[in-house]
């Protein structure tokens, strides 16, 4: 059990404190500005946590999605190229 908690634990994401302090500060600020209500610091750490474990692996993905895709170009180009100089 414990070996599948550190695999589970390799896909969590991590913040360093400056980071999380940031998040919550704009997640805080959001609520000001957009829906003019105050949120307090517990219900901004539920909502940054959630949108980290539940909504963070998505955007995750379609960012490694995104990647791929470039990637794939950059490697098309470079298989271009060679064929441009093979003789």
């Amino acid at each position: 059990m414990q070996i599948m908690n550190k695999k589970q634990d390799l896909y969590k994401i991590q913040l360093s404190s400056e980071e999380k302090r940031k998040m919550l500060d704009e997640i805080k600020d959001y609520y000001e500005r957009e829906r003019e209500e105050q949120i307090g610091i517990i219900a901004s750490e539920g909502l940054l946590d959630f949108f980290l474990e539940d909504l963070g692996k998505i955007i995750y993905n379609k960012a490694l999605d995104d990647v791929k895709r470039w990637y794939q170009t950059r490697m098309d180009d470079v298989e271009a190229d060679f064929y441009t100089i093979y003789k």
